[in-house]
C-alpha cells in the first residue's frame, strides 16, 4: 500500500509547488489549455514508465 501512496504524494508535492506559478504566468485561455496539455502528456508518461518498470521487475 506505501509503495503505491509515495508516487502520488510526490506528485501532490510537485504540483502544488508549481500550481501558483503556473496558473499566474498563464493569464490567457488558449496559452492555458496548451500548457496544461503538455503537463498532463508530461504526467501520463511518468506514470506509464512507472507502470512499465513496476511490472517488468
Amino acid at each position: 500500500m506505501m509503495d503505491q501512496l509515495l508516487p502520488v504524494v510526490y506528485m501532490i508535492g510537485v504540483l502544488l509547488l508549481i500550481l501558483p506559478a503556473f496558473l499566474q504566468s498563464n493569464s490567457k485561455l488558449k496559452q492555458f489549455l496548451t500548457n496544461l496539455t503538455i503537463w498532463i502528456i508530461v504526467v501520463l508518461v511518468v506514470l506509464t514508465i512507472i507502470y512499465i518498470f513496476k511490472n517488468k521487475y
